[in-house]
């Protein structure tokens, strides 16, 4: 299980790796056994006066499109530079995504780990999955997705960050405790 400490030590070094010119704002970092998945937040072409005033849905939803598309192609060496550092660093794959300005409901991911589970799960929900197993209701990634089907729910979000804060809580006494 990842401690505080070490989830601020990858936000922290990813934070200072980063090009300044990537930091609309602070980048998002999520980490979790097989991944680090980084989230920039780049620039709305709209809002910044770069298509037509009063353009079609149509135009706003390529011309952003197209920001996120040449952002991935422009930085792409840059990017699997910085990957490679942190894979070695930390031992993780990175993955890469972008949102843009305002818009928090559109993130693009790029290429990024779908670890075989008892099924291909991406990251948010290996997270879940972890976080059952760590807190001991479940024995296994398998019976945590079996017990996350019986109990999906309207409140499964908030009793998740809950008991991942409580976690984190027991790691990071763990770790202060003396070595076993």
């Amino acid at each position: 299980m990842m401690t505080n400490d070490d989830l601020e030590r990858v936000r922290g070094w990813f934070t200072g790796r980063l090009p300044e010119e990537w930091k609309a704002a602070a980048p998002e970092v999520t980490v979790d056994r097989e991944e680090i998945t980084v989230v920039l937040t780049i620039a709305d072409p709209v809002s910044g006066g770069e298509t037509a005033e009063g353009a079609s849905e149509a135009e706003t939803d390529e011309a952003r499109a197209g920001r996120v598309s040449g952002f991935r192609e422009d930085t792409r060496r840059q990017r699997m530079a910085i990957a490679d550092e942190a894979q070695h660093r930390f031992e993780r794959k990175v993955s890469w995504g972008v949102r843009i300005v305002g818009i928090d409901d559109q993130t693009a991911l790029f290429t990024h780990v779908a670890a075989p589970v008892m099924t291909r799960l991406r990251q948010p929900q290996r997270q879940v999955l972890d976080t059952l197993v760590d807190a001991g209701v479940a024995r296994s990634r398998a019976d945590a997705l079996a017990w996350c089907v019986r109990l999906v729910g309207q409140h499964e979000d908030d009793w998740l960050v809950e008991l991942r804060q409580a976690m984190e809580s027991v790691a990071d006494v763990r770790a202060k405790g003396p070595a076993a």
